[in-house]
């Protein structure tokens, strides 16, 4: 029996305040633009896909804001952690202050976002 997809994954929305700010932020983590805007002000701000069939981040305006830890968070895979550290806080994100984690093989920084949405820099997976 042949397991047939429903559907496949095409864009990622994180509810935030900003979408614009956000969009920014990840695209140049991802080094990509801004590829959609809906709404006046935006509603939904969508960035290009970072590979050719990968699907789009992109950032939805809601009222609400963030209470608990993410249950879904972005991984980012990156050659130099302190420099992409360094990167990240002068884009307006921040490293959480607590130690790296280093487990089966793997090591990661916690970082969150400048609305403080966790996320992990991921080093030392080769």
């Amino acid at each position: 029996m042949q397991n047939r997809p429903i559907g496949r994954l095409g864009w990622i929305q994180t509810d935030c305040h900003d979408p614009e700010r956000l969009a920014r932020f990840w695209g140049a983590v991802f080094g990509v633009e801004i590829e959609d805007r809906f709404g006046d002000p935006p509603q939904y701000v969508n960035l290009a896909s970072a590979t050719a069939d990968g699907p789009r981040v992109c950032f939805q305006r809601v009222p609400e804001g963030k209470v608990v830890k993410n249950r879904l968070h972005f991984d980012v895979a990156v050659d130099q952690i302190d420099a992409a550290t360094e990167r990240i806080q002068d884009l307006g994100g921040k490293r959480v202050p607590q130690d790296d984690y280093h487990e089966d093989g793997y090591s990661w920084r916690l970082m969150e976002d400048p609305e403080e949405n966790e996320f992990c820099l991921i080093y030392d997976w080769k």
